[in-house]
């Protein structure tokens, strides 16, 4: 019978100890080596992504904003008076003259007052005819009596002088020279007396007309306003332009002070412009503007920087300087662009989608010809609408992708393909 030899399974153990021992080693070797493989870049199809390339030269400053084009002149017609709207004689988008009629209104309240205060002018003025004829009488009566008076007194003196002579001569007595010499002093004095009512009478008489004078004028006044208020129901623009807007209905009740219409000239426009808060800190008066309607390009320059900032822009009025394209009409929506300043020998590229000015941003740098391309940081300069100053991290001629990477932030290359 066979008998087992112990050497020989003890051999067998070892051997299959060895070769497990052995393929767990290479299994790790393995792991490990593949653990220690860095991820193959995606690929990317070239034509899907914008690339550019780095220049040295000049680059011209910019910055874009949208607006609208808005006439210089705009006029709001108010109510002046209380009234309901009756008629609307001028559709919006008409053309008008300073004194073409927009709207009619009445007011009846306001045309009885007008009639009364025309009534109470008549009457004062009837009062003031009839004050004057009666003090130019009595101040003829008060001359006529002066100058019987002074023709009184000028006889007696007269009569005193030759009584003078006559009683020298003795051919009067004595009592006859005195009495005529009494005569010829009481009628002095009334002479005199008729003179001072005279001057009073005409000093009486000037103030009383200059009185009646200042009645007439309040009354004419007043007869002045309310025609002025009842030809306001008539309303008219008072500049030559386009009616834009009427406010009201017909049969609608306004007051004084309600916007009742818009007149703007249309051929003086300007343009408003809303350039974002962070581009608008290099703007100046004076600076060219070009403004795009989309039917042709309009030179200006800043006119107007609104100081204040709202819902993040700022408002910048352009003053058009050249001839308005065809189409170019008020609240027309338009594309304005501002030049800064032109910088000269600096390093530029396209501007990137992430990139803002004086900042630090991360481009995928073309290698290889142009088959792979490596993250570089680059730090960013003064920027333009288009452009971008290149501060540090790229050199003239190299080509960077500007179009959105974002999806590729955490790999250090890609392929291109």
């Amino acid at each position: 019978m066979d008998v087992p030899r112990k050497s020989a399974a003890r051999k067998r153990r070892i051997r299959r100890t060895s070769y497990v021992l052995l393929a767990l080693a290479v299994i790790g070797g393995v792991t490990l080596g593949v653990s220690q493989l860095k991820p193959a870049p995606p690929s990317v199809e070239r034509a899907t992504v914008w690339v550019d390339t780095v220049k040295r030269g000049s680059m011209l400053r910019q910055v874009r904003g949208p607006g609208t084009l808005v006439p210089e002149e705009v006029r709001w017609i108010p109510a002046l008076t209380q009234g309901r709207v009756e008629r609307i004689v001028v559709k919006p988008g008409a053309a008008v003259k300073a004194d073409t009629v927009i709207l009619e209104l009445s007011n009846p309240e306001l045309e009885q007052a007008a009639l009364d205060a025309e009534s109470q002018l008549k009457a004062a003025q009837a009062e003031q005819t009839s004050l004057r004829i009666r003090l130019e009488r009595q101040l003829l009566d008060q001359r006529a009596i002066a100058a019987t008076v002074k023709t009184d007194y000028n006889t007696a003196k007269l009569q005193a002088e030759v009584n003078e002579e006559l009683a020298k001569q003795g051919l009067i007595p004595d009592l006859t020279l005195r009495v005529s010499r009494m005569r010829a002093e009481e009628l002095a004095i009334r002479n005199q007396i008729e003179e001072n009512r005279l001057s009073i009478s005409g000093d009486e008489t000037r103030a009383l007309l200059a009185q009646q004078q200042e009645t007439l004028e309040q009354r004419r006044a007043v007869h002045q306003l309310r025609k002025s208020q009842l030809d306001a129901l008539r309303v008219r623009p008072g500049i030559d332009g386009v009616l834009q807007v009427v406010q009201v209905q017909v049969g609608q009740q306004v007051t004084p002070g309600t916007n009742l219409a818009r007149v703007a000239d249309p051929v003086r426009l300007k343009a408003e412009l809303r350039i974002a808060e962070t581009q608008a800190k290099d703007i100046q008066i004076g600076q060219p503007v070009s403004i795009d309607t989309r039917n042709g390009f309009i030179p200006g320059k800043v006119s107007r920087i609104d100081p204040s900032v709202q819902g993040g822009t700022r408002t910048v009025d352009a003053e058009l300087e050249g001839e308005l394209p065809k189409g170019a009409v008020p609240d027309l929506t338009v594309d304005g662009t501002i030049q800064l300043e032109k910088l000269d020998d600096i390093l530029y590229v396209g501007r990137p989608v992430h990139g803002q000015e004086n900042s630090t941003v991360k481009l995928f740098k073309l290698e290889d010809g142009g088959r792979s391309a490596a993250l570089v940081p680059v730090k960013l300069g003064r920027s333009s609408v288009t452009t971008v100053e290149i501060l540090e991290g790229l050199k003239e001629g190299d080509q960077v992708i500007l179009s959105d990477t974002s999806q590729w932030d955490n790999n250090d290359r890609i392929r291109l393909n």
